[in-house]
C-alpha cells in the first residue's frame, strides 16, 4: 500500500479543470471525494447532518426533488449490490437519474485515452461514481473530470462506506462523542477509510488483526501527520480489544481480488471471528457493524449478525441516505 491514498487530488491541469468545473457548476468550487482526507471535519459533519435530515424526511414519506434533472454516472470495474443501488436510488429519489457503465462499455481498457473518457463522460454528467481496483485510476480520472468524482471503492480506500459508518454511529448513539470503534479484521480499504474518518471526527479506533494483516506503519505515520489528533491503536488480542468497545466492526477476511489468498487468510483469522462469545466480552451497550457482504460462519456468526446488538442492516440502508446527503452537499450547497 502506498502513501498516495491520503493525498488530495493534484493534477497538471488542475487550474483548467477547476475553471471548467466552476463554469459548469455556476461558479461553485468543484470538489472530489477520493479520500476522506480531501474533506475537513466540518465538511464531514455537514454531510452527516444533511444525510440524517434527509433520512428523517424519507421516513415521513418525503422525497424532495432537490437535484431534479441531475445525472449520476456510475463507472464500475467491480460487481456491487449496495454501492450501485444506493447511489442510483439516492439520485432518483432526489429527482435525478442514473447511468451505469462497466469498464468495457466506457473504454477504460485502452480503447481511448483516460483523459478523453473523463472529459466526455463528465460533460454528460453532474457527478461520477467510480468503483475500481486501482486507486490511482480514480485519482487520474478526477484530474481530467469536469464534474465531481466520488470514490465508490478502490483497493486502497472506501470513503463512502466510512461516512455511512459514522452516520450510523451518530444515529444510533445520538451523537459522535468519543465512542471507541473496534475493528476486528483485515487492515484493508475499509479499515483505512475507517481510520481516517474516526480520526477526523475524534473517535478512538482499535484495529485487531493478526500482525501481518494490520494497518501498515507507513499508513499510520502519514495519517498522524495529516491528522495529529488521530487515536489509532493495534492489537492481535480480540478479547482485550473489545473490552471497552462501543462498536465492534468486522469485514470479510478476503476481499475481491484476493481469492487466491482465501485459504491462508481463513487460517490466519480463525481466532478473530466475531461470535457470541466475543461479543459477550464487550460492554452490554456495544453494537455490531459490518459493511457487507458478510461471509456468515467465517468472520461473523448468524447469531451476531442477526442478533439484538447488530446494527448492520441499518448501516446497509444508510448507504442510500448517505449518498443523498453527499450528492446534495456536492451539487447544491457548494
Amino acid at each position: 500500500m502506498t502513501s498516495l491514498c491520503l493525498q488530495p487530488i493534484a493534477s497538471a491541469n488542475e487550474t483548467t479543470n477547476q475553471e471548467i468545473g466552476s463554469r459548469k457548476n455556476e461558479g461553485r468550487i468543484m470538489q472530489h471525494v477520493i479520500s476522506l482526507i480531501d474533506l475537513t471535519t466540518e465538511d464531514i459533519e455537514g454531510i452527516l447532518d444533511r444525510s440524517l435530515e434527509l433520512k428523517s424526511g424519507f421516513q415521513l414519506g418525503e422525497r424532495p426533488p432537490l437535484l431534479q434533472g441531475n445525472v449520476v454516472a456510475q463507472l464500475f470495474e467491480k460487481p456491487s449490490l449496495r454501492t450501485r443501488n444506493s447511489f442510483e436510488s439516492a439520485m432518483i429519489q432526489l429527482g435525478g437519474g442514473g447511468i451505469f457503465l462497466t469498464t468495457d462499455e466506457v473504454g477504460l481498457k485502452g480503447r481511448e485515452a483516460l483523459s478523453d473518457v473523463a472529459r466526455v463522460l463528465s460533460s454528460y454528467s453532474d457527478v461520477i461514481v467510480m468503483r475500481t481496483f486501482s486507486h490511482d485510476l480514480i485519482r487520474e480520472f478526477a484530474g481530467f473530470s469536469e464534474c465531481p468524482v466520488i470514490n465508490g471503492l478502490s483497493d486502497e480506500l472506501h470513503p463512502c462506506q466510512a461516512l455511512t459508518d459514522m452516520m450510523t454511529i451518530k444515529e444510533v448513539f445520538g451523537e459522535l462523542n468519543g465512542q471507541r470503534v473496534v475493528y476486528v479484521g483485515d487492515g484493508n480499504n475499509v479499515a483505512r477509510s475507517l481510520a481516517v474518518a474516526t480520526s477526523l471526527l475524534r473517535l478512538p479506533l482499535t484495529v485487531c488483526a493478526p500482525t501481518d494483516y494490520q494497518l501498515t506503519d507507513e499508513f499510520l505515520t502519514e495519517l498522524k501527520l495529516r491528522v495529529p489528533s488521530a487515536d489509532v491503536i493495534q492489537t492481535d488480542d480480540p478479547a482485550a480489544a473489545v473490552k471497552d468497545a462501543d462498536v465492534v466492526y468486522t469485514d470479510v477476511w478476503a476481499s475481491m481480488g484476493q481469492e487466491a489468498e482465501a485459504d491462508d487468510r481463513k487460517e490466519a483469522f480463525a481466532g478473530f471471528q466475531v461470535n457470541e462469545s466475543l461479543m459477550a466480552q464487550a460492554p452490554p451497550h456495544c453494537r455490531f457493524m459490518h459493511d457487507m457482504p458478510a461471509r456468515r460462519g467465517l468472520e461473523v456468526t448468524d447469531g451476531v449478525l442477526d442478533g439484538p446488538q447488530s446494527i448492520a442492516f441499518i448501516q446497509a440502508e444508510n448507504r442510500m441516505h448517505l449518498a443523498k446527503g453527499l450528492f446534495v452537499w456536492l451539487l447544491q450547497n457548494r
